[in-house]
């Protein structure tokens, strides 16, 4: 009996066996998420100053300002990039399916984050858009708030981890223009056209920075009691989504 018994035992054991190699192989064979396909072109110091952004086709590309040489390419199957934006340590890239990415600028060595928006494909279709002209904005000096404006909405994102922040609506009627947009110190305004010609231009040009839209009388920040922050603690509005963590 046992001398039978051994062959069958094996049997398991051998094909386990052959079909390890099938298995690593069609995990290392998954498409990456999102489509995403980083090439790093040449390995740099983290130290190393930020490289320089650009889109060349289909793809972002960090290259070396003095050289001219690629650092790393960015890509993703299917898509194309329409904006870029550039603040320390981060290449923000706008793709034309309405996907925000960010990557490590210096090295490219991972893409940290992804952010759907929402409605926004098909409008970066057509000639309003402007080629995604004004999209992509920094609320802060830093770049470490970032905002996307589509007409419907303006929506900010922490640069750090894409976390959502807040959201602001476009007024009923109204919708915003993002290449009519400038900054102001530390704001950004940004225009919201309405229908109703009566509208007062006042409500058609709206300000907004990191802490969201910009009005008398904001909510304090903190614990602190209503009216009794200190001069140096700016107020939020908007219309908050989540506790800073």
């Amino acid at each position: 009996m046992s001398a039978r018994r051994g062959p069958r035992l094996a049997l398991p054991v051998v094909l386990g066996l052959l079909a390890l190699p099938l298995i690593t192989a069609a995990h290392h064979s998954r498409p990456a998420p999102y489509g995403d396909h980083v090439t790093v072109h040449a390995r740099v110091d983290v130290a190393t100053a930020d490289p320089a952004l650009r889109t060349t086709g289909r793809a972002v590309e960090a290259y070396d300002e003095t050289t001219g040489r690629p650092r790393w390419t960015y890509r993703r199957e299917g898509a194309r990039p329409l904006a870029l934006l550039s603040v320390p340590g981060h290449a923000v890239a706008l793709w034309n399916d309405g996907l925000v990415t960010d990557t490590a600028r210096a090295d490219g060595s991972a893409v940290r984050w992804h952010r759907a928006i929402p409605d926004s494909a098909p409008w970066l279709r057509t000639p309003a858009a402007r080629g995604a002209a004004g999209v992509l904005q920094r609320l802060d000096a830093r770049g470490s708030m970032l905002a996307v404006v589509t007409p419907q909405r303006i929506a900010a994102y922490r640069g750090a981890d894409g976390d959502l922040r807040w959201v602001l609506p476009a007024e009923p009627g109204c919708a915003f223009e993002p290449a009519r947009s400038v900054r102001h110190r530390e704001a950004l305004l940004v225009a919201q056209p309405c229908e109703d010609a009566a509208t007062p231009w006042t409500s058609q040009l709206i300000a907004v920075d990191d802490l969201g839209r910009i009005v008398p009388r904001r909510t304090p920040l903190g614990n602190e009691l209503p009216g009794g922050a200190p001069d140096d603690v700016r107020a939020r509005a908007g219309k908050e989504l989540a506790p800073h963590r």
